[in-house]
């Protein structure tokens, strides 16, 4: 089982880059579980066509310890398992408290050895890394950690931090960063400063994702760009990203 995080800036892309990547893989026959570490639960979306879904901390809140995997665990798009964490209601309480309790929930099920998925993808919000947010880096979960950037000052930022978050838990053998993948905004400089980010971190640019207008639109038609536009060179820019890290990971 190969288990991946992603980190990054709000708003930088992750959760389009993720769904993207996961319908990818399941296209190449592989078994894929996506968890979305985010309060607001709107990791899956494009994944089930902007229907709701209840989070994690929401079902144990109504059921507590009636829950079930089936309540939690739901498939969508291309077969991809969904899991939304969730997070409490906004102004009460710590915003990771949602993805403890779902990564406790899963553990507790054993939903890895029931469901077996082949390829686990973590969608983390990457603005703050502590507590919650740094448990599939710091607990094992994930194997490798991949932070999304731009070359805009705020989103270098929060990769700056991410990274050393990952070079803390990385002594202490948990995971390693992966790589950085660029979600170019065309932004002046954005080369030379993703360039300079590399450097300080000690890491390098493993894929870059061009700007396309494609990916809003599918966006707002709440579909992965490999469904709204499989024919498309932004559905191909996925579909080499999942490729790239595929042979890595499978090479580790």
């Amino acid at each position: 089982m190969i288990k991946l995080a992603f980190y990054g800036k709000g708003g930088i892309g992750k959760s389009t880059t993720v769904s993207n990547m996961a319908v990818a893989f399941a296209q190449m026959g592989y078994k894929v579980m996506q968890i979305g570490c985010d309060p607001k639960a709107d990791s899956t979306m494009n994944l089930r066509e902007g229907k709701e879904k209840q989070a994690v901390l929401d079902i144990l809140r109504e059921k507590n310890k009636e829950a079930t995997l089936e309540d939690v665990i739901t498939q969508g798009y291309a077969g991809v398992y969904l899991v939304e964490a969730g997070g409490p209601i906004p102004g009460l309480g710590c915003a990771g408290r949602g993805i403890i309790a779902a990564m406790e929930f899963l553990d507790e099920k054993k939903a890895y050895d029931i469901y077996q998925p082949d390829i686990v993808l973590f969608d983390v919000l990457g603005d703050v890394v502590c507590g919650g947010f740094s448990m599939p880096i710091r607990e094992g979960y994930a194997d490798q950690v991949y932070i999304l950037t731009s070359g805009e000052a705020m989103s270098i930022h929060a990769a700056m931090n991410i990274a050393l978050a990952v070079e803390t838990f990385q002594k202490r053998g948990y995971a390693t960063l992966g790589g950085v993948i660029v979600n170019k905004r065309n932004v002046k400089k954005e080369k030379e400063r993703i360039e300079q980010l590399c450097e300080d971190i000690h890491s390098q640019v493993i894929s870059t994702l061009e700007y396309d207008p494609l990916i809003q639109e599918a966006d707002e038609m709440h579909k992965t760009v490999l469904e709204a536009f499989p024919q498309s060179d932004a559905a191909d820019r996925y579909r080499h990203l999942a490729q790239v890290l595929l042979e890595s990971n499978q090479n580790e």
